[in-house]
């Protein structure tokens, strides 16, 4: 599923049947999730209401070409991030579960099939940092402000909801799941973030780790979702950067009005 991905080291017969990223880079990283999140750079203004009428039925003022210069990409974070090789295999191996713990299905399906705005991206880029093998994707929505809204609102309940359960993947492998608040920059309008961690035993006794930071913002009418993850841990400071720009980026073209991109 992932053509040309080359796992460095002796993996675990699981992560090889799979087709997973190697694990071995990301064991080695030491970032930490911090308490809470630091504080934006610059600042950003909340954006002003627009005086024009929505250019889309979902709500959106922006054309096509200014939804996809409202994309981030990997001059906006650096080294290592770089154009990303295809969907990460651990999507299918480790997200594609069930569970019987109520709502928590949804959050998997939702974290499969890549909908945190409760709908397909109208635009959407994706990044991998080939050191760690972590994977990120970004995208801008295609929804209403009021159907984001109750996106948001839904996932602010899973820390809670959803704070811990069991689940299954297709290969019958047990997984221990853990969901908590995930401190974002004060940006947009209104945002949620969550740290998601997937845990499991292979039946040669291997331990393996999925995490995962994702994050949602509106900015007026219109709103992004990320994220960030890996086997192992994942760089914070990258969903942190992603979010803060992406606001930015986003309440810019949102200003741009009618001037072409």
């Amino acid at each position: 599923m992932y053509e040309g991905i080359r796992p460095r080291g002796r993996l675990p017969r699981f992560l090889t049947g799979l087709g997973l990223l190697g694990i071995g880079g990301c064991a080695a990283l030491t970032f930490k999730q911090p308490e809470t999140a630091p504080q934006p750079l610059p600042t950003i203004d909340r954006p002003a209401q627009s005086s024009r009428a929505p250019a889309r039925p979902d709500g959106s003022s922006l054309t096509d070409a200014q939804a996809r210069a409202a994309l981030i990409g990997q001059s906006d974070l650096g080294a290592p991030w770089t154009a990303t090789r295809g969907a990460a295999t651990w999507r299918d191996g480790m997200l594609k579960a069930s569970t019987s713990a109520g709502g928590c299905q949804k959050l998997l399906d939702v974290l499969y099939s890549d909908q945190l705005l409760g709908g397909p991206a109208r635009v959407a880029v994706g990044l991998d940092d080939a050191d760690t093998d972590a994977q990120l994707r970004y995208q801008i929505g295609a929804r209403r402000p009021s159907d984001v809204d109750a996106a948001l609102k839904w996932l602010r309940t899973m820390p809670v909801d959803c704070a811990r359960f069991t689940a299954t993947t297709g290969q019958n492998l047990q997984e221990d799941v853990r969901v908590s608040e995930l401190a974002l920059p004060e940006v947009g309008d209104a945002r949620q973030g969550l740290h998601i961690t997937v845990s499991a035993t292979t039946e040669d006794e291997q331990d393996v780790r999925l995490t995962l930071d994702v994050a949602t913002v509106r900015v007026g009418d219109d709103a992004f979702a990320f994220t960030n993850g890996g086997l192992g841990d994942v760089p914070n400071d990258a969903t942190q950067a992603a979010v803060q720009v992406g606001a930015l980026r986003l309440a810019d073209v949102r200003r741009q009005g009618r001037v072409n991109v």
